[in-house]
């Protein structure tokens, strides 16, 4: 995954040219201190992994290729605004929206966010969510998660639940209750008053360097107060009180002055209708009744109720040969040679994977392949190879693009081809993975990705060479 961080260091001279073309004029901020912390910044990114996987296996992870891009874009947008003080380079920041319609989102440390559909659906501008965001990026930016753990004296691996770095989630009340069921086994703490009014804070700054009006995270606070269901959500009552914590925040945006900011953009209204057009998604409560009822995520899908197919699979270090038996998969408007002794397993109505057993789990596949194809925004199948291929980077980070494009022959179309590697957390061997990518008569990118270990190579490069060489796209 690549690291989004930026210097800013400039000449006197550049620094008061460059003032008269950026969005933000700074006459004074808040200076806020980082935290005393006693651990090192890889402690931060260990339980923020750890964190991350218990979120991806009990919580439903949407999978929508242009709202998962949309919402890195705006993450992006605020990772390069976080002030250089509190940057660390160490941290691998992603994105990730989570198949749920209350308004929340949290942030692990070391940078893994998680932000809920119901959010992005609530706001009313990108502004409002890309607040939340950025309040969100700040409790990561000061270490909160550790600096709390050294505030209360706690040993680190009391911290490892996921329960005890959610402490910075916006969701409370109900919805915050069944959260903390879904994680109970973790030690469950919130961020102090101060810590809150830390992240208020930078959040603000955040917003306006980035170019948005930090009044927005003050309005979607109001928002969140008024859609929390019975009596003030926990998130605004257990911290500084409402009234004090917009103040707070419009007292420091009255000091951050920025010319045009981004409010309800053409990309942001897309993406809400696109989600508002979707079938309604599962509360945190659901999804909590669905995680007691299915503790071993065997039922985590999307959609908080139906089945999760790579939840079921174990992984082996003993994975059988591609069979030299194919058959024939025809469905979705393609057609295409399998090997005959791989699992096929619907991700959703746009993405197929293929797999042995012993090589899918909850942490995706080892060996095979999945096809699909992704809804295009502007046409430009480079642009939108170029998206699929830095979303996979962001999802799994380890990977690294090791290859340039290169022009290949997709089903009769052109098309591209390119190498990612790195060491698998599966395996823990250096996996190869190669994606390739054509474009739909209706302008959608199609894409195939192969996977296998590096020392495996040899036995799956002719499955993999016969399933694109027998591909049929009828559309």
């Amino acid at each position: 995954m690549k690291k989004f961080n930026f210097g800013k260091n400039l000449t006197a001279g550049a620094l008061f040219s460059a003032m008269l073309l950026m969005p933000l004029l700074a006459f004074g901020q808040t200076r806020i201190q980082m935290p005393k912390n006693k651990y090192k910044i890889q402690d931060d990114i260990r339980i923020g992994q750890q964190a991350s996987q218990e979120v991806r296996q009990q919580m439903p992870i949407l999978n929508d290729s242009e709202t998962t891009r949309y919402v890195q874009e705006v993450g992006r947008r605020l990772v390069n605004s976080i002030p250089q003080q509190f940057q660390h380079p160490e941290f691998q920041y992603s994105f990730q929206v989570v198949n749920a319609r209350d308004i929340n989102a949290f942030a692990l440390p070391g940078g893994a966010m998680y932000v809920n559909r119901g959010m992005i659906e609530a706001a009313r501008n990108e502004g409002e969510m890309a607040g939340v965001m950025a309040h969100e990026l700040s409790h990561v930016a000061l270490r909160h998660g550790t600096a709390q753990a050294t505030k209360m004296n706690n040993p680190l691996n009391q911290i490892l639940g996921v329960g005890a770095v959610l402490g910075g989630a916006v969701l409370g009340g109900q919805g915050g209750a069944q959260l903390g069921q879904i994680f109970a086994q973790g030690y469950f703490t919130r961020f102090s008053r101060e810590y809150e009014t830390q992240a208020d804070i930078l959040g603000a700054q955040i917003m306006a360097d980035a170019g948005y009006d930090p009044r927005d995270l003050a309005n979607m606070f109001r928002t969140i107060e008024q859609q929390g269901g019975n009596g003030t959500p926990e998130f605004l009552s257990d911290h500084p009180s409402p009234a004090n914590r917009y103040a707070t925040i419009e007292r420091e945006a009255a000091m951050l002055r920025v010319n045009n900011p981004i409010g309800r953009t053409a990309q942001f209204e897309r993406v809400q209708s696109r989600l508002r057009g979707m079938q309604r998604a599962p509360s945190s409560q659901e999804i909590a009744r669905n995680a007691q009822r299915y503790p071993n995520g065997q039922n985590g899908g999307q959609n908080g109720g139906q089945n999760n197919p790579m939840a079921n699979g174990r992984y082996s270090s003993r994975v059988s040969l591609p069979s030299s038996q194919y058959r024939i998969f025809n469905g979705g408007g393609i057609q295409m040679n399998v090997p005959s002794n791989w699992q096929q397993m619907a991700m959703s109505q746009s993405e197929i994977w293929f797999a042995p057993d012993g090589a899918y789990g909850d942490q995706g596949i080892t060996h095979g392949a999945l096809v699909g194809f992704s809804q295009s925004r502007n046409g430009n199948i480079d642009q939108m190879t170029q998206d699929y291929v830095e979303g996979i980077l962001q999802e799994n980070t380890y990977l690294q693009q090791t290859s340039n494009y290169s022009r290949v022959n997709i089903a009769g179309r052109q098309g591209y081809a390119t190498v990612l590697q790195g060491r698998s957390n599966v395996t823990n061997r250096n996996e190869v993975t190669t994606i390739y990518t054509t474009q739909l008569r209706n302008g959608n990118l199609f894409y195939i990705v192969t996977v296998s270990p590096q020392n495996e190579m040899s036995n799956y490069d002719y499955a993999f060479r016969n399933m694109i060489r027998s591909l049929r796209i009828n559309d």
